[in-house]
């Protein structure tokens, strides 16, 4: 365990040492345990190989949680219960979503987050629509007033 090199505010670390990253600003694959959801680390979105790990007793805790924050890129859920994860993972405002995986992605399917994660989607059809803009056009094909107005 190593003290938290990081303002994250949180209590402990385990990460491998490595010598070529003692001067640089980067951090291995990390663990942030003993962890709360007041903690910084908990409540900004971290782009790094990093994971904060928050104890909860119940699976309602655990939504609360995973929803008490700004952002919402993204949220995995692990069980060996599916019918358990789909109803957890439908709760949590995330945008790209997993349950016992972390991570693939493809490209047929939106990518974006939820809250300041992001506005609107990139990849898929999703993506595309970004690009577009949609246009209603009416026509009367007789010459007479429609008479409804």
């Amino acid at each position: 365990q190593l003290a938290c090199p990081l303002d994250l505010g949180c209590h402990s670390v385990r990460a491998p040492e490595h010598p070529d990253l003692a001067k640089g600003l980067f951090i291995e694959p990390t663990i942030f345990d003993d962890c709360n959801p007041a903690m910084r680390i908990c409540k900004e979105e971290i782009f790094g190989p990093v994971m904060a790990v928050i104890p909860f007793d119940t699976e309602e805790e655990a939504i609360r949680i995973a929803n008490d924050t700004e952002y919402g890129l993204a949220a995995g859920v692990f069980s060996l219960n599916i019918m358990r994860a789909v109803r957890v993972i439908r709760q949590i405002r995330a945008g790209i979503t997993w349950i016992n995986t972390y991570h693939p992605t493809y490209n047929e399917l939106p990518w974006g987050g939820y809250k300041q994660s992001g506005n609107g989607r990139e990849l898929g059809t999703y993506g595309i629509e970004e690009y577009l803009q949609v246009k209603q056009i009416n026509i009367a094909l007789d010459e007479a007033p429609l008479g409804w107005y």
